[in-house]
């Protein structure tokens, strides 16, 4: 697969805007490894090999266990992620498969249960952006390195 055209060239203006966002986004509350854990998934969802690349190094960096990283695909089955990660997770889930879900009563009662009404829209932003950046990288087709 080759890149579509680099999009930092492009339109420098726009990236400006998204990495001031993601710039904010690192003095949120919400704490480090749980944001890298949502930036995983979201990339599963989407299927971004160049966010997966990234934000793996940058989960495993920030603490989070080569076991959560293996089971995230299926961390509804898995026993490895607390109550927080859970109410995280299928909150990401939700948002990211928004015409699916309509972000459901199911999906949001252990988000309240679990997150201050900050957190709740904290984690949304780290969501919502994750979300913008695999569409630039998926989009066009920004490639990750290829290591050993």
């Amino acid at each position: 697969m080759s890149e579509r055209l680099n999009y930092y060239k492009a339109a420098p203006a726009a990236m400006k805007a998204m990495l001031d966002l993601e710039a904010q986004i690192k003095s949120l509350s919400i704490p480090i490894p749980l944001r890298e854990l949502l930036k995983m998934r979201v990339s599963q969802i989407n299927g971004c090999a160049f966010c997966l690349d990234l934000h793996g190094g940058e989960a495993r960096a920030a603490g989070v266990s080569q076991q959560k990283l293996d089971v995230l695909a299926a961390w509804r089955e898995s026993s490895a992620f607390d109550a927080r990660e859970r109410a995280a997770l299928a909150w990401a889930d939700a948002l990211t498969l928004l015409p699916q879900s309509r972000a459901a009563d199911s999906d949001y009662a252990p988000l309240a249960a679990e997150f201050s009404p900050q957190e709740q829209v904290e984690l949304t932003l780290i969501v919502t952006t994750i979300n913008a950046w695999n569409r630039f990288a998926i989009g066009f087709r920004n490639t990750h390195p290829v290591r050993g």
